[in-house]
């Protein structure tokens, strides 16, 4: 009986990295030991599985209170800060029936630091099992768009996703309901693609409650990881969003031309109220990974354009609707583009990589440099930023990695106040991963 236990204590420990969720929205892997055997609940087809990990890290910026999108603004007189970025316990449960198919799956994760504790993760999925083609998602989980909004952060070479995933995907999550075509029957011919559909308040979690009628649809098209020659491994998708903000005020901000200059120009009109002001967005992205000697060197690139609504002040979707005293302030619609591209290589061993990223979030294409002026209605949610980041990752053990990294963060030199030119806004990272 005791040595049973404590067979069952050191599974529960075993290291579980190489069978973590890649993505978001993934399901253990039944396939492997971890998924098989060692989590049984009371009934021979239920598995349960724990998993976790903590990011404390260290932080240097070029001036106090500097403003970012690599983990949160610095306090007023503050350049540098310990903190714990990110400190998630997951937990997942699946049953299976007497034929071993997935019928029910539910996941829960948390996040606590010490600016609190939320909930990041709270879903459940439904799997049909006659033809093994479509499983329905319902709850709090990974909006379909993209790329990097899904990919994990405890798996990610980059401390944080690029400012473009984070404005326009702010938290990744939203409150929704999904459905996944996505074969699970060897051989099927279907089994090289994923579609996912799904139908989402919003706002996400950067606010406490839906607070219009209007629902916002996403969905992706995936071409699955496909073996090429010599090993190499493509994979990519197409994303698209098509949603909105119900404007709530009689103005509404948006770009108009006059006498041949863009300027964003304010219109007051009974009809505003209650117009839906829109997020429109389309993307793709690419993954090519090439195998080394020891490891492998991996190119991923994503665009994304579109059109945002936001506010004076920032291009982010509010999370609770936009006031000012006591009445509602209009919104104001962008065109805006973004895109990011990492080069990732194994330094002859596969504990060590190094990271290349660039990436770039425009809020407003139509309008560059010192056009960039308040005079013609702009902010400083209309400047241009450019980040190059450059890093080094050391997997220390299966339960711990190292990443140091520099971002180089570079707006355009323009006419507003603050933004005339480049802002002294870099920051170091110095981050200790620890998982089980």
């Amino acid at each position: 009986m005791r040595k049973n236990l404590s067979i069952l204590l050191l599974s529960l420990l075993a290291p579980v990295a190489s069978n973590a969720q890649r993505f978001l929205t993934d399901i253990m892997d039944t396939s492997t030991a971890t998924g098989k055997g060692i989590y049984p609940l009371y009934q021979a087809h239920d598995r349960l599985k724990f998993g976790g990990y903590m990011q404390p890290q260290f932080q240097f910026a070029d001036d106090k209170g500097v403003k970012n999108y690599s983990g949160g603004d610095f306090a007023p007189n503050s350049n540098n800060r310990f903190m714990l970025r990110r400190g998630r316990i997951r937990i997942d449960y699946l049953h299976n029936n007497e034929n071993n198919q997935p019928m029910a799956y539910f996941a829960f994760q948390f996040d606590g630091t010490e600016r609190g504790v939320a909930i990041r993760d709270f879903w459940g999925r439904f799997f049909e099992n006659k033809v093994e083609l479509f499983a329905i998602t319902a709850g709090m989980f990974a909006r379909p768009m993209g790329f990097e909004a899904n990919f994990s952060s405890s798996d990610r070479e980059a401390p944080e996703r690029g400012r473009m995933s984070q404005i326009l995907m702010k938290t990744e999550r939203d409150i929704g309901a999904m459905i996944t075509l996505d074969a699970r029957k060897k051989g099927h011919a279907l089994r090289w693609m994923k579609i996912d559909l799904g139908v989402f308040n919003g706002q996400g979690l950067a606010g406490p409650q839906d607070y219009d009628s209007h629902k916002d649809v996403i969905g992706r098209f995936s071409v699955k990881p496909r073996k090429l020659k010599n090993g190499i491994t493509l994979s990519g998708s197409v994303s698209g969003y098509y949603g909105g903000i119900t404007s709530m005020s009689p103005w509404m901000y948006e770009m108009k031309q006059d006498n041949g200059v863009y300027k964003m120009m304010g219109d007051s009109a009974s009809s505003n109220t209650g117009y839906l002001s829109p997020r429109q967005y389309a993307g793709a992205d690419v993954q090519l990974k090439i195998p080394n000697k020891k490891g492998f060197s991996e190119f991923r690139a994503e665009y994304i354009r579109g059109t945002q609504t936001g506010t004076a002040a920032t291009s982010e979707t509010p999370g609770s609707y936009p006031v000012v005293g006591t009445g509602y302030s209009p919104l104001y619609v962008r065109p805006f583009d973004g895109a990011y591209f990492y080069y990732i290589q194994h330094l002859g061993s596969t504990r060590s990589l190094s990271i290349l990223k660039l990436d770039w979030y425009d809020p407003n294409r139509l309008v560059k440099g010192t056009d960039v002026k308040a005079a013609n209605g702009y902010t400083a949610a209309d400047v241009r930023y450019n980040t190059v980041g450059v890093g080094y990752m050391r997997v220390l053990n299966a339960h711990t990695k190292l990443t140091l990294f520099y971002d180089w963060i570079m707006n355009e030199e323009t006419s507003i106040t603050g933004f005339t030119k480049d802002v002294k806004d870099n920051i170091f990272t110095c981050r200790v991963q620890f998982r089980f």
